[in-house]
């Protein structure tokens, strides 16, 4: 606060009043564009001056060039080298991330596999560098597992999902001799066996259940129905029927334990303490009627992360933390080995990691309504803001923090009109060529890009201590017609 004594000094002097409140709007107009820029602390100073601090994501900054710099790298240079639109991933964000959820089970002495979910972003590199942080994955899709094995990864700490896995994906599986397998149904479970015992073959299986909660970043939702296209219900009898179908071919089948998910972008953890009890105590039960002891509790993934100024996610530590003092409460009360715990950060690792920079073009202005910016890019890099109405923040990175001077909306280039990435936001003028970097893209960005409207997909850029990695090279418009046919 302002001392007493220098409040009354100022008002004694009235052509330092006018000053100081015209200083007081300046200061207010520059917090206002840096709330956007990142997460923003204010505090009045011993010496009675306001304080500005903000808070950048893993090693962003402002280069001495008054640009924003990323890993060490100049934002404009990157753009120029590579083009844009651009996909940047702080490496050293998504190392840091990594060891987060490692830490916490190590400290705590809980035997622990990290697996990343894959479907988040797919790449030869992404893969290799997860093999670096001694994590885990888990792939959905044969194409998906293809990548992880040409990446060199680990076959036997892949982890195998999807609600219909062909017969196909299923044999490349057995081939590459992939850690575990997470069976989702019945039928499944039919062809699974089918193909095992053709072969006469074993693989580790987890049974994934739905334990009848939904939880939705600041809270969750008891059910009391299984209603997904996941898994078996834990509650409707069908979890059991599995678990015994499997137990009954062990000569097929090494059941390690169970896996369930409960929902994404995730800011607290009550959704995850009650989905950990109801199934340790479904273990508990299965154990004094079957004498099963299952060596693993996979709990999925879900964890938060910050999108928008508006999200407060907890640290990696805290989500790993309390889903481990659940676990070995039930598991003390019951006499019950605690299992070996599973878990599936994908958004997690590598969303605040990625940005993505586009150029600046055209402008569109509906008086008394709203000014359109357009870029290069749009629904076809980024489909989320149309799909789930997903908000973002961004920055020019020429100048991320000079103020903003006007509020636009941010345009895609696709024939849609509902292709835009971000509406209303307050924005310095601009000029065609400048460079937008929109944050938080470093999930299920390139992961649902696609070729709509025969657009190329975007590059995709590692940047760690000042060196700049090309680690998916940008589409051609040959690549776009490679696997035309003529009909002549």
């Amino acid at each position: 606060m302002l001392k007493r004594e220098q409040f009354y000094y100022v008002k004694r002097l009235s052509l330092w009043k006018p000053l100081f409140f015209i200083y007081l709007i300046m200061l207010l107009s520059r917090l206002f564009v840096l709330c956007y820029y990142r997460q923003v602390n204010v505090k009045i100073g011993d010496k009675g001056g306001i304080e500005v601090t903000f808070e950048r994501l893993g090693t962003m900054k402002t280069s001495q060039e008054g640009h924003l710099e990323i890993g060490g790298v100049d934002t404009i240079k990157l753009a120029e080298k590579y083009g844009t639109p651009l996909y940047v991933y702080d490496v050293a964000l998504i190392r840091d991330r990594a060891r987060g959820f490692k830490r916490t089970f190590e400290e705590m002495g809980i035997t622990a596999q990290v697996a990343y979910a894959s479907k988040a972003f797919s790449a030869i590199a992404i893969y290799q560098l997860m093999a670096e942080e001694g994590l885990s994955v888990d792939v959905v899709s044969g194409g998906e597992l293809y990548t992880a094995i040409k990446a060199g990864f680990p076959a036997e700490l892949i982890h195998f999902h999807g609600n219909n896995k062909t017969r196909e994906e299923i044999e490349m599986a057995l081939d590459y001799e992939i850690g575990c397998i997470v069976v989702d149904n019945f039928y499944e479970i039919d062809l699974l066996k089918t193909i095992l015992s053709e072969r006469q073959q074993k693989v580790s299986v987890l049974v994934r259940v739905t334990p009848g909660i939904e939880a939705h970043t600041h809270d969750y939702i008891l059910t009391g129905q299984e209603d997904s296209k996941f898994g078996f219900g834990l509650d409707n009898g069908q979890a059991e029927k599995a678990l015994q179908l499997l137990l009954q071919d062990s000569a097929y089948f090494d059941v390690k334990g169970l896996h369930c998910h409960i929902g994404s972008q995730i800011f607290e953890t009550t959704g995850f303490k009650v989905a950990a009890h109801r199934v340790m105590d479904k273990l508990v039960e299965w154990r004094d009627a079957f004498g099963f002891k299952a060596s693993v509790l996979n709990l999925g993934g879900g964890f938060g992360v910050r999108y928008t100024a508006d999200d407060e996610p907890l640290e990696p530590a805290e989500y790993v933390r309390q889903i481990i003092l659940e676990v070995k409460e039930v598991a003390q009360q019951n006499e019950l080995a605690v299992p070996e715990i599973w878990i599936e950060p994908g958004r997690a690792l590598v969303g605040e990691a990625g940005t993505t920079l586009y150029s600046i073009g055209s402008r569109k202005e509906v008086p008394g309504i709203r000014d359109y910016i357009a870029v290069d890019g749009g629904m076809n890099d980024n489909i989320r803001p149309a799909l789930y109405d997903a908000k973002y923040e961004a920055v020019i990175a020429n100048h991320p923090e000079k103020a903003a001077e006007e509020t636009v909306s941010i345009a895609g280039k696709c024939c849609e009109s509902g292709d835009m990435l971000i509406w209303d936001i307050p924005l310095p003028n601009m000029q065609s060529g400048e460079i937008l970097a929109v944050f938080c893209t470093g999930a299920y960005g390139y992961a649902m890009a696609s070729n709509y409207n025969r657009i190329c997909r975007p590059a995709v850029v590692f940047v760690e201590n000042g060196i700049d990695k090309l680690v998916v090279a940008r589409e051609t418009y040959d690549d776009l017609i490679q696997n035309d046919l003529s009909l002549f």
